[in-house]
C-alpha cells in the first residue's frame, strides 16, 4: 500500500514537473527566461522546454505592431498660442530583453518622451505652420522617438497627430477669415462673371458694327462703280455718235436746272462756255423751227 502512494507521488511530481517544463511560445510572442534570478534566454515561437524551480518566465512579450492613442497635451506655440494635440503612436517590440530590463513603463515612457519631443518641435512653429506642417511634424517626432527608444528594444514605425485644437477666440477668427475669404471669392468670381459678359457683350457690338460698316462700304463701292460704268457708257455713246456742238449745248442747258435742285445748292457756277452754248443752241432752235415757220419758203 504504501509503495501504491509513493508511485503516485511519484507520477504526480513527475505530471507537475513536465508541466512546468514544458512551455508553447504562441506566434508572435517571445518568453523571457530568467535563471536563478538572471537573465538566461528567451523563447521564440513554438515548443520550449525550461527546468522548474530554477527557470522563471519573466515577462510574455507582444511583438506585433501596437498603437497607443496619447490624450491632448497643450502645446505653446511659437506666436504664444497654447494647442491641444493629441497624437497616435505606432510601435513594435524589436528586442524583448532590452524592452523588458531597458525601461520599467514602456508605454509611459513612450509616452512622456512623446509630449517633450512635441513641445520642443512645435515650440519652433507658429500657430498657421503648425496647422499646415502635419507630415513635416511627424517626421521629426518619428525621428527623435525612434532614436530615442531604440535602446528600449522598440522601433517607432509611425506617428500621427490626430487633432490639433486651437484656443476658441482663435477659432472664431479663423472661422470669420475663412468666411470673408469665401465671400471675397464669391464677389471675383461675380464681377468675373459681369466682366466676361460685358466682353462678350462688346465684341458682339463691335463684329455687328464692321459688319454693317462692311456691307455700306461695298454698298458705296458698288453703288460707285455702277455711276462710273453709266457714265463710261453714256461718254461712249456720245462720241460713238459723233454728237456735234449744238447737241452738248443742248444737254448741257437740260442738265443745269437739275443742279439747282439740290436744298445745299445755295451758289453754283455758269462756266464760261455757256455763251458759246447759248449760241450754238439758238443756231439749233433756227434750224428746228424754220420747217415749222414758212411763209413762202421763207423764215421771218
Amino acid at each position: 500500500m504504501a509503495g501504491l502512494i509513493a508511485t503516485a507521488v511519484i507520477l504526480l511530481v513527475l505530471l507537475v514537473f513536465l508541466s512546468r517544463a514544458v512551455r508553447v511560445v504562441p506566434q508572435a510572442r517571445a518568453v523571457v527566461v530568467e535563471r536563478l534570478g538572471r537573465y538566461h534566454r528567451t523563447l521564440t515561437p513554438g515548443l520550449a522546454l525550461v527546468i522548474p524551480v530554477v527557470d522563471r518566465i519573466r515577462e510574455r512579450v507582444d511583438l506585433r505592431e501596437q498603437v497607443v492613442t496619447f490624450p491632448p497635451q497643450p502645446v505653446i506655440t511659437e506666436d504664444n498660442l497654447v494647442v491641444g494635440i493629441d497624437t497616435v503612436i505606432y510601435f513594435q517590440v524589436t528586442d524583448p530583453r532590452a524592452s523588458t530590463y531597458e525601461i520599467a513603463d514602456v508605454i509611459s515612457a513612450i509616452e512622456q518622451l512623446t509630449v517633450t519631443t512635441l513641445r520642443n518641435v512645435i515650440g519652433s512653429l507658429n500657430l498657421e505652420q503648425t496647422l499646415t506642417s502635419r507630415d513635416e511634424i511627424n517626421t521629426r517626432l518619428r525621428g527623435v522617438l525612434d532614436e530615442a527608444t531604440g535602446k528600449w528594444g522598440i522601433r517607432v514605425n509611425r506617428v500621427e497627430l490626430k487633432a490639433i485644437d486651437p484656443p476658441s477666440s482663435i477659432q472664431d477668427s479663423m472661422e470669420k477669415q475663412m468666411r470673408a475669404e469665401r465671400d471675397r471669392r464669391a464677389a471675383i468670381l461675380s464681377a468675373e462673371g459681369v466682366k466676361q459678359s460685358e466682353i462678350l457683350r462688346a465684341e458682339g457690338e463691335k463684329q455687328a458694327a464692321i459688319l454693317r460698316a462692311e456691307g455700306e462700304r461695298q454698298a458705296k463701292i458698288l453703288a460707285a462703280q455702277g455711276e462710273a460704268e453709266a457714265i463710261t457708257t453714256v461718254f461712249q455713246a456720245i462720241h460713238a455718235g459723233n454728237a456735234d456742238q449744238k447737241l452738248l449745248a443742248y444737254q448741257y442747258l437740260q442738265t443745269l436746272p437739275r443742279i439747282a435742285e439740290g436744298e445745299a445748292n445755295k451758289v453754283w457756277i455758269i462756266p464760261s462756255e455757256l455763251t458759246r452754248a447759248f449760241g450754238g443752241l439758238a443756231a439749233f432752235g433756227g434750224l428746228t423751227d424754220g420747217p415749222d415757220r414758212t411763209d413762202g419758203g421763207q423764215a421771218r
